[in-house]
């Protein structure tokens, strides 16, 4: 299984940006795939997950503002990201979970297989 995450880049707060991750050797339709995030010198975060190819969750610093969603054609799941702030700058990775429980869409560990990350900037 291969993730490729893309899209990320430099923005104005308030800006929008739309992430990318297209995978490959393996069908996203009800697999769990889900986003983190992390800042220089601080943990990995949780930001939105579809579980299961159904449900969505976010986490509370990005939801109203994050939209998660997948592309059955493409494989590919986005990560829409609206009224950006500062606060947001930070390296994006994709994180595919197979057989994840809901109560652990929010642990990194718990994902198997990882994109390479792509750096979101967004300036004040």
């Amino acid at each position: 299984v291969q993730l490729q995450a893309s899209g990320g880049g430099l923005v104005q707060a308030g800006g929008s940006l739309r992430l990318s991750c297209a995978a490959s050797g393996r069908t996203l339709t009800r697999e769990t795939v889900a986003w983190f995030r992390q800042a220089p010198g601080k943990e990995r975060e949780f930001v939105a997950a579809k579980f299961r190819g159904a449900n969505v969750y976010y986490g509370d610093a990005v939801k109203g503002r994050f939209t998660i969603s997948r592309n059955n054609a493409e494989n590919t799941v986005y990560l829409q990201m609206n009224s950006l702030k500062p606060e947001d700058t930070a390296v994006y990775y994709c994180a595919l979970g197979p057989s994840l429980i809901l109560s652990s869409i929010r642990t990194s560990a718990q994902y198997s297989y990882w994109g390479q990350g792509t750096q979101v900037t967004v300036s004040s």
